[in-house]
């Protein structure tokens, strides 16, 4: 059995906090704040950089049990990609339902999403493992461009309420790979991103020149955004980067602060050291339950949304104290945990079963 390293399950933490940040900020905007307030645009930047951390991550966690599976002498692929499909499309369902958009949610219950794309990834993982580096690396160059030839098909100007509501089979297949909130095409490419991330392990050299070309094409793209005078960023409208639906330069600036985050907090290998900050290592309960984590702030939000339904917004020091404040005590809450009941998770449940 592999070892857990310590800066992924850093990193895990930090990716699964700032979702509930930006989820929970989402349910309790303060009042008198517009897109384009600095607090608008710093909540949804931790956003915009943790769902695409968070499918990374998956990605690299998956490939790398899968490469551990092809090691063990009784491989039982049917079980193992079973057991994932079935438990994270259920949890799915789950989110949905607690955060339903009929009770002052977000989702209907049919809604797919992030938990939806990794259910698919699941399916997928034992055809990656077939696939070599370099194919790899350009099926997820596709993924960065595609959005550049879909056009209209993303759902460019479409309203929250339309990109997670479907009418029939085929609307929801359109949302599960086109134009839903994390549509197969192009989130994929953050799955196989994570593989990419894992084989390159030993090759530092690599991934500091991969993070430079980044860097250099963030700048870009600030510049652009400052001479044609559009914003840079944006969940979603007229900007250079746009997370509703992915735009191809946020999905190569996010991807980079991805990998320029590992590079931050991972560990020298050769020497056995876990991580670079191991000051860290309270967050690292928080990612071995992140799954748990993800479903179970839902349901608090949807307690939060029911009660919240048609009264006034918090004025913004109440609204950023309560947003802060339930993003934090999942911090606790997972270490307490790991200390007393660390067999009830999603987590251990899938473990079990395989």
């Amino acid at each position: 059995m592999s070892r857990r390293l310590g800066h992924i399950d850093q990193m895990k933490a930090i990716a699964v906090l700032c979702m509930v940040e930006v989820h929970t900020a989402a349910i309790l905007p303060p009042k008198g704040i517009s897109v384009d307030h600095p607090a608008a645009f710093l909540a949804a930047a931790f956003g915009g950089m943790a769902a695409p951390m968070f499918v990374t991550l998956s990605g690299w966690g998956i490939y790398r049990s899968g490469l551990n599976k092809i090691k063990s002498e009784n491989i039982k692929w049917p079980k193992w990609i079973l057991s994932r499909f079935i438990l994270l499309f259920a949890c799915q369902i789950l989110v949905n339902i607690s955060l339903n958009i009929d009770r002052g949610g977000r989702f209907y219950w049919h809604t797919p999403g992030v938990l939806t794309l990794l259910a698919v990834s699941s399916v997928l993982i034992p055809l990656i493992l077939m696939i070599s580096f370099k194919l790899r690396n350009l099926i997820m160059i596709t993924m960065i461009f595609f959005p550049l030839f879909i056009g209209e098909y993303s759902g460019l100007d479409w309203s929250w309420n339309y990109r997670v509501n479907s009418q029939g089979i085929y609307e929801w297949l359109e949302r599960l790979l086109l134009n839903g909130t994390y549509p197969l095409i192009p989130w994929l490419g953050y799955i196989f991103l994570g593989t990419l991330i894992h084989d390159l392990d030993k090759y530092s050299k690599t991934k500091d020149d991969i993070i430079k070309i980044g860097l250099f094409i963030t700048a870009v793209t600030i510049l652009i955004s400052i001479i044609d005078k559009k914003s840079w960023a944006l969940t979603s409208g007229d900007a250079i980067l746009t997370f509703f639906p992915a735009s191809t330069s946020f999905l190569i600036v996010s991807g980079t602060m991805v990998i320029l985050l590992m590079r931050i907090l991972e560990g020298d290998e050769a020497s056995g050291e876990k991580s670079r900050y191991p000051k860290l290592s309270y967050l690292e309960p928080v990612g071995k339950i992140t799954l748990t984590i993800y479903v179970l702030h839902f349901f608090v939000l949807g307690v939060a949304a029911i009660i919240m339904d048609e009264k006034p917004r918090f004025d913004i020091f109440t609204a950023f104290s309560i947003t802060i404040a339930h993003t934090l005590i999942w911090i606790p809450l997972a270490n307490w945990h790991q200390n007393n009941i660390p067999n009830i998770s999603f987590e251990y449940f899938l473990k079990k079963i395989n």
